[in-house]
């Protein structure tokens, strides 16, 4: 920790950590994330190519693209790199848990407007009560001949989930576990508020509704269309996920905390990002015999078994395209075991109220680096090879790490590591920056997390290739 932190002013700290808050405060969704990457990307002079196009892809050129437009893959080519060279790779992921609008979302319970959701993830969903919440995602609309797609955030408060007063459930701090189904329903407006606004009566519930409109609260598809410019007719479907509008902040009276959503995965998602683009200089690129690469994708909280997630061909066929050459028909096969990537997903940092939940000798710390997950039982994808690879990427750039294994007693959560691992064949390690309460709707970790992590991912790109001349082993 000191080293690191005594070469870093809090100033350099502390401009990383608000550029990170802009980051996760415009990715309110998983397709707000991949806008968000997008417009840095574009603006860095990457260029976006499409999946069913043909490429050109040259030496020391940038490129994109996104896959549902809520998973994204930007990779830089090296200057040196040929067919059958290794890829740099960093993976993590665009979503979080969250609550999510059902298809038919209205409801009317007892003069109230409600909006029927859907639990996405492990959420800690406790925490969603009580929440200024709006909604956010994409909305397909029909104009013309065609079918287009478009994004949407409400930003101000127009949900709320309550909870029952305690004069009503005497045992609720002794034991809250809410029906996800009755209890998680929020607030959208009062039946007489909506009669006086409207000047008709709600209809019900969506049962038997026949079109999109009728079968959310009109409302809330006024509030929807309102924000797009568009009339009800022309809505066709949306996937809206609810978030806090609340922003992310610094907090801490010497303010080296991050008080904010979704920091599980967007911190990793935004460093990887960072680091990529700040690697990606013409003379940092001109020697490069890799491709580096970062692969940020959607469902990693349910599983990854989509088309868009880490369990689809995307990664393989990306991988496959760019090794492609009729001058050597196993390049994709050989560049496999000279490739590497790193799985960035959130690690738990040891919280000092539960210190009994943390394997005694593996407790992350705040300001103290990065933290190698390992497991045994194939949870994480890192072994005593890749591991070897980071550390000494970490002492060349000067960043500390730390390692994290959860107790025997304990189960172990997952990234998308292992499935890449064994989808690829490639050498993976997993790694994640320290936090607390994970899978809250607020979220807790530490300023200089984002330097660190940042720095690390930028030596990676950069060292990788001569690091892994050193290895010998098969």
């Amino acid at each position: 920790m000191q080293s690191f932190i005594m070469k870093t002013s809090k100033e350099v700290v502390h401009a990383a950590a608000k550029e990170f808050l802009h980051f996760v405060n415009r990715g309110v969704s998983p397709y707000h994330v991949v806008e968000e990457c997008k417009t840095r990307l574009l603006k860095a002079g990457f260029t976006e190519l499409k999946e069913s196009e043909h490429w050109d892809i040259k030496p020391a050129n940038k490129y994109f693209v996104t896959r549902n437009y809520s998973t994204i893959i930007a990779f830089a080519v090296g200057g040196s790199y040929k067919p059958g060279n290794g890829f740099s790779m960093i993976g993590a992921h665009t979503d979080s848990p969250c609550l999510r609008v059902k298809p038919r979302s209205k409801k009317t319970r007892l003069g109230c407007l409600q909006v029927g959701v859907e639990c996405y993830g492990g959420g800690i969903w406790n925490t969603w009560f009580d929440r200024d919440l709006t909604v956010a995602g994409r909305v397909m609309v029909k104009s013309g001949d065609k079918l287009l797609h478009r994004l949407v955030h409400v930003q101000r408060p127009i949900l709320r989930i309550p909870h029952l007063a305690i004069h009503l459930q005497r045992d609720i701090n002794d034991s809250f576990g809410p029906n996800k189904e009755n209890h998680l329903v929020p607030f959208l407006a009062t039946a007489v508020q909506e009669e006086l606004e409207a000047g008709s009566a709600p209809s019900g519930d969506a049962c038997n509704a026949a079109s999109t409109p009728e079968k959310h609260h009109p409302a809330l598809i006024r509030l929807l269309c309102g924000e797009l410019g568009v009339e009800p007719d022309s809505l066709l479907d949306f996937e809206l996920c609810l978030a806090d509008t609340q922003p992310g902040t610094l907090g801490g009276v010497y303010e080296e905390f991050i008080f904010s959503p979704r920091l599980d995965n967007l911190h990793s998602c935004y460093c990887a990002l960072t680091a990529l683009i700040d690697s990606s200089t013409s003379a940092s690129l001109a020697k490069d015999p890799n491709i580096r690469m970062i692969t940020l994708y959607d469902n990693e909280e349910v599983g990854s078994e989509s088309a868009q997630g880490a369990q689809s061909n995307l990664t393989e066929l990306i991988l496959r395209r760019l090794a492609s050459t009729s001058d050597n028909l196993t390049a994709f096969q050989e560049a496999m075991p000279l490739s590497f990537m790193i799985s960035a997903d959130m690690a738990h940092a040891v919280h000092p109220n539960y210190q009994e939940k943390h394997e005694e000798n593996h407790r992350p710390a705040f300001h103290k680096g990065p933290a190698i997950k390992f497991n045994s039982n194939q949870r994480y994808a890192t072994t005593a090879v890749t591991a070897s690879v980071l550390r000494e990427v970490a002492e060349r750039v000067e960043v500390p790490l730390q390692d994290v294994m959860v107790r025997n007693d304990s189960p172990c959560g997952t990234t998308i590591g292992p499935i890449l691992a064994a989808r690829l064949g490639i050498p993976v390690l997993d790694i994640g920056a320290p936090q607390l309460a994970m899978h809250s709707i607020r979220e807790m970790c530490c300023t200089s997390g984002v330097l660190q992590t940042t720095t690390l991912f930028k030596g990676f790109f950069e060292f990788f290739p001569s690091v892994r001349n050193m290895l010998v082993v098969d």
